[in-house]
C-alpha cells in the first residue's frame, strides 16, 4: 500500500469528518476524533468553519480537551472556551503542564480564572500563579516549573537513588539543575554524565557551568536565539536574585520560532499570527478594516501628489502610462531591503555599530540597480514613444526612487523600533508611501521642468 504524503495525511481526516458531519454520523465522528493525537485534533478544528467546529467540540473526549486547547491558536482557543462552563475548564486543565494551563487561563475572564485557580491544589496553583506573574512573551511566561534540582555536595549514587524515588522524569529532561541551599542556580548535571561516570563522584566534580541561566524577563525571541545558537534542549530560568524558578524546553522554543515566522509573514498584511482563518465575517471585517483604512490614507497621499501635476499629465499622456513603472520598481526594491532588515532585527544581528554600514550598503545597492535598470527602461521608453528626453527622465527617476527605497527600507524599521512600534506590522505601508511619493514627484517633477 503506498504511503500517504503529508498533505494527504492532513486532509483525509478533514474530509472524513466533513462527510460524517453532513450525514449526521456522530458515532463515526467520535471514533475519528478519538483516533487522533491532540495536536492533530487541534489542526482539524482550526480547519473547520465555526459551525462545524461548534458541533465537533462537545464530541471530543473530555479527558483530551485540555491537550487540544494547548495546541490550537489563541483565536480558536478563545472561541472554544466560550462553549465550556467552569467545571469543564477545571477538568480540562487538571492534568496539563503548568505553562499550558497558564496559556489557557490568560484568555479567560478574570472571575472564571479565579474559579479555576481556586479549584487547583495549593502547590499546582502556586506554580500557575508564578507563570501568570510574567508577560506571555517573556522567558518567565514561557517556562515550566517542573524542574529537578540537586545539591553540589552529594554523590551521583545519591542522585540516582533520588531519581528512582521520584519515578517519572519530566519530558525533555536532558540535565538536572544544581543549586545551593537557597536555590541559587550553580550549573547543570547532564543525564549522560550521571549514568556514565563513577557513582562515587560528587555532583560538583561532574557538573557543567557552560549553560548560562536565562533571566525570567528575557524576551522570548532572545530565548529562541539562545537555544538555536547553543543547540539547547532545555535551559534554566532564574529570577533577578539568580534563584532557579523554572526551565524552558525545546518544544516551547519551537512554538516561539513558528509564531515568529507566522508573525513576520502575516504582519505585513496587518494580521495576527493567531488569526483564525475561519473566523466569522464580522470579526474578520473588524480586524482588517483598520489596516485598509490606513492604506487608503496613504493611497490618497499618493493620489494628491499626482494631482499636483495634472496639467503636466494632460499635456504628455505618456507620463500616465509610465508612472506605475517608477512606483513599482521602487516598491519592489524597498521591499527587498525591508525584508532583510526586519529579518536581521529578528535574529538580533542589527545593532548600533553596523546600522550605518548597512544603510550605506543599501543606498549603493539601490544606486547600482537603479543605473542598470534605468538604462534598460530608458531604451524601451525611447523606442516606444520615440522621445529621448522622456527616456532620460524616467531613467533618472528610477535611479532616485531606488536609492530612496534602499534608504527607506533601512531607516523606517529602525525608526519604528526606536519608538516601540513593531516594524513588521507597519513598515510595509510606510515604505510603499515613500516609494510612490518619491517616484511620482521625481518623474512628474522632472517632466514638468524639462518636457512640458
Amino acid at each position: 500500500m503506498p504511503e500517504l504524503n503529508q498533505e494527504q495525511a492532513t486532509t483525509l481526516p478533514i474530509h472524513a469528518l466533513s462527510e460524517a458531519l453532513k450525514s449526521g454520523r456522530f458515532v463515526r465522528m467520535r471514533r475519528l476524533l478519538a483516533s487522533l493525537h491532540p495536536a492533530e485534533t487541534a489542526h482539524l478544528l482550526e480547519s473547520l468553519p465555526p459551525l462545524e467546529r461548534k458541533v465537533c467540540w462537545p464530541i471530543i473526549n473530555p479527558d483530551l480537551r485540555g491537550d487540544v486547547l494547548s495546541f490550537v491558536g489563541e483565536d480558536v482557543r478563545t472561541d472554544l472556551i466560550q462553549h465550556m462552563d467552569t467545571a469543564d475548564l477545571i477538568s480540562a486543565t487538571e492534568d496539563l503542564d503548568v505553562d499550558d494551563v497558564a496559556d489557557i487561563l490568560q484568555v479567560l475572564p478574570s472571575h472564571i480564572m479565579r474559579e479555576v485557580l481556586r479549584a487547583m491544589d495549593t502547590q499546582h496553583r502556586r506554580r500557575v500563579e508564578t507563570l501568570l506573574a510574567y508577560e506571555e512573551d517573556t522567558a518567565g511566561g514561557l517556562m515550566n516549573t517542573d524542574v529537578i534540582t540537586v545539591r553540589s555536595d552529594i554523590t551521583l549514587e545519591v542522585v540516582l537513588r533520588y531519581l528512582r524515588i521520584l519515578g517519572d522524569i519530566p519530558e525533555n529532561t536532558d540535565s538536572l539543575y544544581v543549586v545551593d541551599h537557597e536555590d541559587h542556580y550553580i550549573g547543570t548535571l547532564e543525564l549522560s554524565k550521571l549514568i556514565s561516570r563513577s557513582r562515587s563522584l560528587t555532583v560538583s566534580e561532574v557538573m557543567s557551568h557552560q549553560i548560562e541561566a536565562i533571566d525570567a524577563m528575557t524576551d522570548e525571541s532572545e530565548v529562541a536565539h539562545r537555544f538555536e545558537k547553543h543547540n539547547l534542549i532545555s535551559a534554566p530560568v532564574v529570577d533577578p536574585d539568580n534563584r532557579l524558578i523554572g526551565r524552558i524546553t525545546i518544544d516551547d522554543v519551537v512554538d516561539v520560532i513558528r509564531d515568529e515566522a507566522e508573525h513576520s509573514m502575516l504582519s505585513l498584511a496587518g494580521l495576527s499570527e493567531d488569526e483564525d482563518t475561519f473566523a466569522p465575517v464580522k470579526k474578520s471585517v473588524h480586524r482588517r478594516s483598520l489596516w485598509l483604512g490606513v492604506n487608503l490614507l496613504t493611497a490618497f497621499l499618493a493620489a494628491w501628489v499626482i494631482g499636483l501635476f495634472d496639467t503636466t499629465i494632460e499635456k504628455q499622456v505618456a507620463l500616465a502610462i509610465l508612472m506605475p513603472i517608477v512606483a513599482s520598481m521602487g516598491g519592489v526594491a524597498g521591499s527587498q531591503t525591508l525584508t532583510l532588515v526586519i529579518r536581521s532585527m529578528a535574529l538580533g544581528q542589527l545593532n548600533d555599530n553596523n546600522q550605518r554600514w548597512l544603510l550605506r550598503k543599501e543606498i549603493l545597492v539601490g544606486a547600482s540597480n537603479g543605473l542598470i535598470w534605468a538604462i534598460a527602461i530608458a531604451i524601451v521608453t525611447i523606442l516606444w514613444f520615440n522621445n529621448i528626453m522622456l527616456g532620460l527622465l524616467i531613467g533618472t527617476a528610477i535611479v532616485i526612487n531606488l536609492v530612496a527605497a534602499g534608504l527607506a527600507g533601512v531607516a523606517i524599521p529602525l525608526i519604528l523600533k526606536k519608538f516601540g512600534t513593531d516594524p513588521a506590522l507597519s513598515a510595509g505601508v510606510l515604505l510603499t508611501t515613500v516609494t510612490d511619493v518619491v517616484g511620482f514627484v521625481a518623474f512628474l517633477g522632472f517632466a514638468t521642468l524639462f518636457i512640458v
